[in-house]
């Protein structure tokens, strides 16, 4: 018969953290204690589980029917005499009226687009003149005009943000800019702390130590860790559809974008899936020229 192994609540302790970082067979090993064990205490600790609490927080609401209201179809734009060319005038008021993101407008602009009798290209260059002449010596006016002629990508991004806006008031309301309750745990969490830097930026290691205060808010996962990456990502994507001079939100919770993005080089994947999920969100993010991208990869593969 199997003797039981007794387990010290210091060896549980210190199993539990060696698991966030290294495989079961490496703790078996950095312990001496039987795999079958570790895989026991492992399983029964729920900590490699996902957070249920954690998922709760950074949760965006549900989309529901609001009293607040976007104009169901807006007053078209005012066509004015801005370059003094006729042709490239009515491009930009087309562009106006694109930049609306109604789906029923923007046919119409599409459309009429096609009556112009100058070439798009050639609007976009005579554009270009026009905003080098009347900005001399200023080099970022005359690319402003680059993408002018490509109403299609302009209709696209115009319809998406239009998108957006509206899943904005369906989930918060007219509550979209204020703190949400993720934002507000993390201004609490970080209270005191100052930003240095020209970036207003927090220690690091400040903030791993305040945040890792909060167990029961912790990813306990890499699953987890994406999801709340998604959580700000998604906050972002629809206030920036809003108001981009406001869609940040507070530094505080920047800092914990970064705290969790930096979990991902800390948290040993479950399964392949899990770290085929992860890789795929690094590229996906345009986040793997980051400095922590060599450390998330090496933990991924092992």
């Amino acid at each position: 018969m199997k003797t039981k192994h007794r387990v010290s609540d210091e060896q549980r302790r210190l199993v539990l953290e060696l698991r966030r970082r290294h495989s079961l067979r490496e703790v078996a090993e950095a312990t001496g204690l039987p795999l079958g064990t570790v895989k026991t205490l492992v399983s029964r600790s729920g900590v490699f589980r996902d957070n249920d609490q954690h998922r709760a927080l950074f949760t965006l609401p549900p989309i529901k029917a609001s009293s607040e209201t976007l104009p169901s179809v807006p007053e078209l734009p005012t066509q004015e005499a801005v370059t003094g060319d006729k042709e490239v005038d009515a491009l930009l008021w087309l562009r106006s009226i694109i930049n609306t993101g109604q789906a029923a407008l923007i046919e119409r602009a599409m459309e009429a687009a096609k009556k112009i009798k100058a070439p798009l290209d050639v609007l976009e260059k005579r554009y270009r003149d026009h905003l080098a002449a009347t900005n001399p010596g200023n080099v970022f006016a005359s690319l402003s005009s680059f993408g002018f002629a490509d109403l299609e990508s302009l209709a696209s991004r115009s319809i998406e943000q239009h998108r957006l806006r509206l899943e904005g008031v369906a989930r918060f309301g007219g509550a979209l800019m204020d703190d949400t309750e993720a934002e507000a745990f993390c201004i609490v969490a970080l209270r005191g702390l100052e930003a240095n830097g020209k970036l207003g930026d927090f220690d690091r290691g400040a903030v791993a130590t305040r945040f890792n205060a909060h167990p029961e808010l912790l990813p306990h996962t890499l699953t987890d860790c994406l999801y709340e990456l998604d959580y700000w990502n998604q906050l972002y994507r629809l206030r920036h559809a809003v108001d981009r001079d406001a869609s940040d939100g507070p530094p505080e919770a920047s800092a914990r974008d970064w705290f969790v993005f930096g979990l991902l080089a800390e948290i040993r994947p479950r399964d392949k899936a899990e770290a085929l999920a992860v890789f795929r969100y690094l590229v996906a993010s345009d986040r793997d020229d980051m400095a922590e991208a060599e450390a998330i990869l090496c933990n991924l593969i092992g």
